[in-house]
């Protein structure tokens, strides 16, 4: 399996500066209640409502805020009701697309989602125009001043790891999605620096772009992340470093 794609080094970043912005706390306190709405409000026995949270523990969220979101979920507060909705589409160059979102407005959010793809040269298509050129993958990045490549890698393989990929600035680890959270929590036993953790779509190939293409693609992930009801992005492009940094 080849490495993710670099969007997941620009999230990394993005993530830092949403985070000061407050943008952050929206999605997460979305996604803790439809975690608790889903699975119900107690942390120990709910895995995405543990994640959820462990993520609004990262981004300093206040413990008010979380035990609000909490019972928004399971009913005990009132509040706004989100439902989940998935898009597919094509971006230049037919680089493939898939948008999750959570909106209290599936009509509204749907046209403004296709705006976005038709304002930076791509289309949004119908339900599984796309989702068959992705694998649904646990993914753990590791930062590496966890250790060296066989210690992490022995903990991750030990313990259920499909593959490990050695990259640049990170140890990537792969598991199926029954697997994720074992995984996970052995690396979180060892007190490695976990840079991202996340049930993901993997990309099967993909499709290099440079220059317009490449300038072009960024724009529309970037208005795609900045949108309020984005959980998140998935996307099968491969762009340089050279020109990631040019046109991020």
């Amino acid at each position: 399996m080849s490495g993710h794609n670099k969007w997941t080094s620009i999230k990394h970043k993005k993530a830092a500066v949403d985070a000061k912005r407050g943008k952050i706390f929206t999605k997460i306190i979305r996604e803790i209640v439809i975690a608790s709405k889903e699975g119900g409000g107690v942390i120990e026995n709910n895995a995405r409502l543990k994640k959820a949270v462990d993520d609004a523990r990262k981004a300093n969220m206040p413990q008010d805020n979380i035990k609000k979101a909490i019972q928004r979920g399971t009913g005990e507060l009132p509040g706004a009701v989100y439902e989940e909705n998935t898009y597919e589409g094509y971006g230049p160059a037919g680089v493939a697309l898939i948008v999750e979102t959570t909106t209290d407005n599936k009509n509204r959010t749907a046209s403004e989602i296709r705006k976005i793809f038709s304002k930076h040269a791509g289309s949004m298509g119908e339900t599984g125009c796309v989702g068959w050129m992705f694998s649904k993958k646990g993914l753990i990045t590791v930062d590496k001043s966890a250790g060296d490549e066989d210690t992490v890698m022995t903990v991750a393989l030990d313990n259920g790891a499909e593959d490990f990929v050695n990259e640049d600035d990170c140890y990537e680890i792969y598991t199926t999605t029954a697997d994720f959270n074992t995984v996970l929590e052995a690396i979180k036993a060892k007190n490695f620096p976990i840079l991202e953790s996340s049930v993901t779509f993997i990309p099967q190939t993909y499709v290099k772009l440079e220059g317009e293409n490449a300038e072009h693609m960024l724009k529309l992930l970037d208005e795609l992340e900045e949108h309020d009801d984005v959980k998140d992005v998935y996307s099968n492009f491969d762009i340089s470093k050279e020109d990631m940094e040019k046109y991020s």
